[in-house]
């Protein structure tokens, strides 16, 4: 008992009311005002804390960017169920390619890696992909189909879009998507080698 009551207190408190008045401030303000506008102290008075509260707690604008960034790259939903793995796997690397490779995905990934010395922002990123493939991959397990593993998905389909995404955006749209699933769908040996 002593341990599950703890554990029930720790997420909650003034700790957890803080964190969601400021990331609802910088949402707020990033629209009214744009991102490049923003001030701590701005954020903190809407916010209804001191400065010191959020440097404290964040250290500076950047990691508190960085920090809002990953809780609005966190999927709110479980990927649908469309009945086998080829669809499950396709509508999910649609969706995920849509919402990276918009204007407003583009800028939280920026800001994500930006105030994150340490990758932790990072981790938790490629954290929150890896769970929704697992849930994908598990429900195909589940229907007995053959899958690949979280971390073939990961290379092969997440890791082609992210560096796209990043580095080469034109020419992205739902074949591309298509084409990568089709790949880490289909066995080694019935693939065509190139030329």
């Amino acid at each position: 008992m002593g341990v599950m009551s703890r554990q029930m207190v720790r997420p909650g408190g003034r700790s957890a009311r803080v964190q969601a008045s400021v990331h609802a401030a910088v949402r707020e303000l990033a629209s009214e005002v744009g991102r490049d506008a923003l001030t701590v102290p701005m954020i903190a008075q809407r916010a209804g804390v001191t400065p010191s509260t959020v440097y404290r707690r964040w250290g500076d604008l950047q990691e508190l960017l960085s920090d809002v960034a990953v809780e609005r790259l966190r999927p709110d939903t479980a990927p649908q169920d469309h009945g086998t793995l080829s669809c499950d796997l396709t509508a999910w690397a649609e969706q995920f390619l849509d919402e990276m490779s918009s204007p407003a995905g583009r800028a939280y990934i920026r800001d994500a890696l930006l105030g994150d010395p340490d990758g932790g922002n990072a981790g938790r990123c490629s954290a929150y992909a890896a769970e929704q493939i697992g849930v994908v991959l598990a429900r195909a397990a589940g229907r007995g189909e053959p899958a690949p593993g979280v971390e073939t998905v990961i290379d092969q389909v997440v890791a082609p879009m992210m560096y796209r995404i990043l580095f080469r955006p034109d020419g992205l749209d739902t074949s591309y998507a298509h084409r990568l699933v089709a790949g880490v769908l289909t066995p080694a040996g019935e693939r065509v080698s190139p030329g």
